[in-house]
């Protein structure tokens, strides 16, 4: 669709890899707020983004249809990418514990996943001059995560990633914004692995992300290129420096 073809859609565009529930879908409030129409990437319709959001079946797990997805949505111009598609596994455990096919799911969804997003969408959002990418990653990028091995190595690859892409474009050009949750965040994926009785009280919200993602939206990561950015439970984030680390999940059930 080009942009001139629907008037009361946002200018701005926006694609969220993983915005239908959880982290993706606070981020993606927040950029419908700074006036952006969003493609939202997910297996499930998402709820509540009112008429400004637009919903692409796909199921990351299925390489061909993330191809066919991914490249559709880089047919026209493009200001924001942001990824935040996981794949955690049916429960934590150790490592030699974990199956194969769970550690295939991990990679070929937040690895080959961005890596294939990436890959389709980055002419586009280099098309204007000005795109800001935005990565979510975790803090066992940092503390590691026993118990969560698969899931550890493979958010460090796709921080990796996106770090080294930052630094094939300049900065007027292609910003990178990673962001990560400083506490766990309530979601489907984390509600299928706890008991039905499980008190959530002290996870995170994702509407928590809403305004970070309106931040950033507006600013189009011009502040915070290169950053990684802790966002806290109360909505207000901080710079992840040597000095100011986030704190290790890996005792939070």
């Amino acid at each position: 669709m080009n942009r001139d073809e629907d008037n009361n859609r946002n200018s701005a565009r926006a694609v969220v890899v993983g915005g239908s529930t959880g982290v993706g879908h606070g981020i993606a409030q927040g950029l419908i707020r700074a006036g952006y129409t969003v493609d939202i990437v997910s297996r499930s319709e998402p709820k509540g983004l009112g008429p400004n959001a637009r919903w692409h079946q796909c199921d990351l797990r299925d390489q061909a249809a993330t191809s066919r997805t991914m490249q559709s949505l880089a047919v026209e111009p493009l200001d924001v990418f942001c990824f935040a598609a996981a794949y955690y596994g049916e429960a934590r455990k150790k490592m030699a514990e974990t199956t194969e096919l769970e550690w295939a799911r991990q990679v070929q969804v937040m690895m080959h996943g961005l890596w294939t997003g990436l890959h389709s969408c980055l002419p586009a959002l280099l098309d204007g001059g000005d795109g800001l990418l935005i990565s979510v990653s975790s803090e066992v990028v940092y503390n590691f995560g026993p118990d969560r091995s698969g899931y550890a190595a493979v958010k460090a690859a796709a921080s990796a990633l996106v770090r080294s892409v930052a630094q094939e474009y300049d900065a007027k050009d292609l910003r990178v914004v990673e962001l990560l949750p400083s506490g766990m965040v309530d979601s489907p994926g984390i509600r299928s692995r706890r008991p039905s009785q499980f008190d959530y009280t002290g996870y995170m919200t994702p509407d928590k992300f809403g305004a970070i993602g309106h931040h950033l939206g507006t600013t189009k990561g011009r502040t915070d290129a290169g950053k990684v950015l802790a966002v806290a439970a109360d909505g207000t984030w901080t710079e992840v420096t040597e000095g100011s680390m986030p704190s290790s999940q890996s005792g939070s059930r």
